[in-house]
C-alpha cells in the first residue's frame, strides 16, 4: 500500500457554504491559485449546478489551474452531472465528484426511498459520470451512521460501476476515532474489490474530532483526506488541512506517510482565506493561530532561549511564519522591497513591484516603519482590487470630536464622473458611509455586519474592516485596509459596492441573453 496521502481541498466548497456572502469569482480564483501553491491535489472548486455564479467560479479554476486536478460536487441526478461535465471540460485533468445520502435516517426520512432504490441512483450516477471523465469520486453521505453491510455493499456497487474513489464521509462529526477507524478497517477486510479504488475520508468537526477521525482512517488504510484551510466548512468546519499536514510530517517517524504539501505556504494561505472569507482565526488554533508559537511562561522561555525544540515540536518557519527582521522605511530602495519579498516566498509575477513599492512608500510615510506583515498585505489588498470598477474614492475628509456633529466629506469617481458629497452621521465613519451611499444613488442597500481587526502591532498598525451588505437579496463581503479606521471601513465599503455593481451587470447580461437581445 502507498504511503502518499492525497489531500483534496474542499475551501471553496464546503467550507465556502459556511460563509454569510459569497466569494466573487476572482476571490476563488485567488484561493486556488494559493491552494495550487500549497500543493494540494485536489482542489473541489465548487457546486456547479447550484448557481451560475458557481458554474463560472468552476470553470474558471478549471480554465487556470494546472498542476492540481480541479473537481466539482454533483448530487446523483444526471443534471448535476452534466453541469460538472461542461463547467469542467476546460481543464488539462479533473474529477466529477457525485454522492448519495446512505445512512438510515437519510433514506428513509430525507430520500424517502429504499436501499435499493438509493444504490441503483449511485451506480447509475457513477456511470453517466464516468462519460465525461475516468476520475469519478463516489461518496456515502453520512457514511457514519449508516449501516455497515449496506456500506460495503454500496461501495462494492460504486466501485463495479467504474469510481475510482469512495468517499467515506463522517458528515455530522458523530464517530470517535476508534469507530471510524473499525469502519476502514471492515471495508477493506469484506469489500471484494476495494484494492481497485481509492479509500477518502471527509470528516466533520462537531465534537472537534474531525482530524483525529481523519488519521484513524489513514492508520486503517485510507489515502485521501478531504479538508479545508483553517478547517472552515459547515456547522463546526471540516477537519482543517494544515493540522493533518503538520501531524503527517512533523510524525512521520511514527506514522511513514507523506504528503505533497509545500509546508512554507500554510501560513500565508491561511491568511488569505481568513481575510476573504471574512473569518478570523482563532489565537489559539493549532499551527496557524496567532499564539501557535508564543511563549509566556517564564520556565518555556527560557527553555526556548537554550534550544528551541524544547517547547517546538515544529519551527515557525516550517509553516511560513516570518520573524520580522528587516528595518523597512520610506528611505529603502525598490531592490530592498524586491529581496523582502522573495525572502517571504513570493515569485517575480506574484506581485507588481512597481504598485508595491509606491503603497509602500505612502505607508512608509504614514507609520514611519514597515514590517513584514505590512507587506503582504499591501500585496494581499491589491490583488482585491476589482479590475473594472464603477465606483472610485477620490477624496475623503471626515472630522468628529466633542461637541462637533461629526461629518464627511467624499469625492467620487462613478463611471467617468466625479462627484463630491457632504452628510453627517452618529460618528465620522456613518457619515462617510452615508455620503457615499447619497452620491452612488444606491437603493435598497443594507449594512448587516461590520468587523474591525487590526494588521500588526503598536498604535500603528493597519486597521482592517470586514463588512458584509445585503443588496436585492443578497449578501457581498467587503474588506478594506489603511492605517485610518474610517478610510479602511470606506474601501470596504466601495469594494462591496463595486461587487453590487458587477452583479446588475451580469444579471443584465442574462436578461438580454434570455430576451435574445
Amino acid at each position: 500500500m502507498s504511503n502518499q496521502i492525497l489531500l483534496f481541498d474542499t475551501t471553496l466548497r464546503d467550507g465556502e457554504q459556511a460563509l454569510a456572502a459569497s466569494l466573487t469569482v476572482k476571490e476563488k480564483l485567488q484561493i486556488a491559485f494559493a491552494l495550487e501553491r500549497l500543493g494540494v491535489d485536489i482542489i473541489e472548486a465548487g457546486f456547479p449546478v447550484s448557481s451560475p455564479g458557481d458554474f463560472e467560479s468552476v470553470r474558471a479554476i478549471a480554465q487556470q489551474i494546472k498542476h492540481a486536478r480541479v473537481c466539482g460536487l454533483a448530487r446523483a441526478l444526471e443534471k448535476d452531472i452534466d453541469a460538472c461535465g461542461e463547467a469542467l471540460r476546460v481543464a488539462e485533468q479533473f474529477r466529477i465528484h457525485t454522492f448519495i445520502a446512505t445512512s438510515e435516517i437519510h433514506v428513509s426520512e430525507k430520500l424517502r426511498k429504499s436501499n435499493d432504490a438509493v444504490l441503483e441512483m449511485a451506480v447509475a450516477a457513477v456511470k453517466h459520470a464516468r462519460k465525461y471523465t475516468d476520475d469519478v469520486e463516489f461518496s456515502c453521505e453520512d457514511a457514519g451512521r449508516t449501516h455497515i453491510d449496506y456500506l460495503c455493499r454500496i461501495t462494492e456497487a460504486a466501485i463495479n460501476a467504474g469510481a475510482k474513489t469512495i468517499n467515506i464521509p463522517d458528515t455530522v462529526g458523530y464517530t470517535t476515532p476508534t469507530e471510524f477507524g473499525g469502519i476502514i478497517q471492515t471495508l477493506f477486510n469484506r469489500v471484494p474489490n476495494i484494492d481497485k479504488a481509492t479509500i477518502s475520508v471527509h470528516c466533520h468537526n462537531d465534537l472537534g474530532l474531525a482530524v483525529a477521525n481523519s488519521l484513524a482512517a489513514v492508520e486503517q488504510g485510507a489515502r485521501q483526506i478531504e479538508c479545508t484551510i483553517n478547517g472552515i466548512g459547515e456547522r463546526a468546519g471540516n477537519c482543517a488541512l494544515e493540522e493533518i499536514a503538520m501531524i503527517l510530517q512533523t510524525r512521520e517517524d511514527l506514522l511513514g506517510l507523506q504528503t505533497n504539501i509545500n509546508s512554507g505556504e500554510i501560513s500565508r494561505t491561511s491568511k488569505l482565506v481568513s481575510n476573504l472569507c471574512n473569518m478570523p482565526v482563532q489565537s489559539n488554533k493549532a499551527i496557524v493561530g496567532a499564539n501557535a508559537f508564543s511563549h509566556s511562561s517564564g520556565i518555556h522561555q527560557d527553555g526556548v532561549l537554550k534550544a528551541q525544540n524544547t517547547y517546538e515540536i515544529m519551527t515557525p518557519e516550517s509553516v511560513g511564519i516570518n520573524k520580522n527582521s528587516l528595518n523597512l522605511t520610506s528611505r529603502s530602495g525598490r531592490h530592498v522591497i524586491k529581496h523582502r519579498m522573495h525572502e517571504l516566498g513570493y515569485q517575480d509575477d506574484d506581485f507588481d513591484l512597481t504598485r508595491l513599492y509606491d503603497d509602500f512608500l505612502e505607508l512608509a510615510d504614514k507609520k514611519g516603519q514597515v514590517f513584514d506583515y505590512d507587506l503582504e498585505a499591501l500585496v494581499f489588498f491589491d490583488q482585491i482590487k476589482q479590475e473594472e470598477t464603477q465606483y472610485e474614492l477620490k477624496y475623503l475628509h471626515a472630522s468628529a470630536g466633542q461637541s462637533v456633529i461629526p461629518s464627511a466629506t467624499v469625492e467620487m469617481r462613478i463611471g467617468q464622473q466625479e462627484i463630491k458629497q457632504v452628510a453627517i452621521g452618529s460618528g465620522p465613519l456613518e457619515a462617510a458611509y452615508n455620503a457615499i451611499l447619497n452620491v452612488t444613488g444606491i437603493e435598497a442597500f443594507e449594512l448587516v455586519d461590520f468587523k474591525l481587526d487590526s494588521k500588526g502591532e503598536g498604535a500603528d498598525a493597519l486597521a482592517q474592516v470586514s463588512l458584509i451588505g445585503e443588496y436585492k437579496g443578497r449578501k457581498f463581503n467587503g474588506v478594506g485596509l489603511s492605517t485610518d479606521i474610517v478610510e479602511a471601513g470606506v474601501n470596504a465599503l466601495i469594494y462591496v459596492l463595486n461587487n453590487t455593481y458587477l452583479a446588475d451587470k451580469i444579471d443584465q447580461q442574462k436578461q438580454q441573453k434570455i430576451a435574445g437581445i
